[in-house]
């Protein structure tokens, strides 16, 4: 029997999926975004936080779940493999809309389109047709022309200006097809972090998990699949460091250079989970973590809705839930740890909900 046709099982994968939830929704829920602890915000532009890696590893952990997914298959394409691939990236796109949009009292004419559900879904649509088209050789190539071409069109349109917050073809793309009023305005200007032509590289995140997938699955043993893309997590994070020298690590452009640093991160942290859970063995740590990534786009959605449904339930005079939670735990604590133990809360909170649906047995597909 092949490697390929009886893979080894991987649990630190699926720990790895529930420990990026977990941690989107801690970096989400602060109780005040005025008070965060560092390691907790996103580098205001250029650099990279913990936090920053969140969503990358996201994409990469859709990647490994596309392999074990499409590998029934045979990584070719079908009629009712194409129609599920355009409804799962419907179902996506069109939560990441309503999430957005909600409660619905700003006119359809200022709703932000782009957004992380809206990023997952292209992403997933674009990988998947990557992965459906082409073998090994071709995704790799295909990867590298993406990065590369992407850093080649910022630098021919911007030249020195082409990372800046104002100056970059990111923003004036997004600003010609979709316009200042559907844009973030976090920034004080219309400029959005889940752009239309940042997707393109972000889509590469998403076939290095599925490439990380594939070559784990094929190694003869553990060890030795932990040792390869550990070393291939360092030789990343490495070369991520001397790209950006050139072009600046950057999540709000999602640089290429971000890319391969973001990449090198998660394959060091999946070689460390699969040293912990796999090899030594430590089930007690893996079992939350699974329990928790079992539902992981019916959770995030559902930790968007249930805060922002915080901001209807009235506390005191003319207050709401969510200001009134934090005050009272800022007269225990201090700010920044009450706007943390807010967030840990609520990570606390989805996995109970978590641990409810999976001991009903109850796992919501898009």
């Amino acid at each position: 029997m092949s490697i390929e046709s009886n893979p080894p099982r991987y649990q630190a994968l699926d720990a790895l999926r529930g420990l990026t939830i977990a941690l989107m929704i801690l970096v989400n829920t602060p109780g005040s975004w005025a008070y965060i602890y560092a390691p907790f915000q996103h580098a205001d532009w250029h650099g990279c936080t913990p936090t920053d890696l969140v969503f990358p590893f996201f994409l990469c952990v859709v990647g490994a779940a596309m392999y074990f997914s499409f590998r029934p298959s045979g990584f070719s394409w079908s009629w009712p493999l194409g129609v599920k691939i355009l409804r799962r990236f419907a179902i996506i796109f069109s939560l990441g809309i309503f999430l957005n949009a909600f409660p619905f009292n700003e006119p359809v004419a200022q709703w932000r389109i782009p957004g992380v559900l809206q990023r997952i879904a292209l992403a997933y649509l674009l990988a998947a047709a990557v992965v459906l088209s082409f073998r090994r050789f071709g995704i790799i190539v295909i990867s590298l022309v993406v990065l590369l071409g992407y850093w080649l069109v910022l630098w021919l349109y911007g030249g020195d200006q082409a990372y800046g917050l104002e100056t970059n073809l990111v923003r004036q793309i997004d600003l010609l097809v979709l316009g200042e009023n559907h844009l973030w305005l976090g920034k004080a200007i219309p400029f959005d972090p889940e752009g239309l032509l940042s997707t393109f590289p972000a889509v590469v995140n998403v076939l290095i998990g599925f490439e990380i997938a594939r070559l784990i699955t094929r190694q003869h043993s553990k060890t030795r699949a932990l040792i390869t893309i550990g070393v291939g997590g360092v030789t990343a994070i490495l070369l991520g460091l001397l790209w950006n020298l050139v072009m600046p690590i950057n999540k709000s452009l999602w640089t290429s250079s971000f890319v391969i640093y973001s990449g090198g991160y998660f394959a060091l942290t999946l070689a460390l989970f699969i040293w912990l859970i796999d090899l030594r063995g430590y089930r007690a740590l893996a079992q939350p973590l699974i329990i928790y990534g079992t539902n992981p786009l019916f959770i995030y959605v559902l930790s968007i809705l249930w805060v922002k449904i915080y901001y209807f339930i009235p506390w005191g005079e003319g207050g709401n839930f969510y200001e009134g939670l934090f005050s009272m735990l800022n007269q225990w604590i201090s700010p920044l740890n009450a706007s943390l133990v807010f967030a840990i809360i609520h990570v606390i909170l989805f996995w109970f909900v978590s641990v409810i649906l999976f001991k009903r047995h109850i796992f919501i597909k898009v």
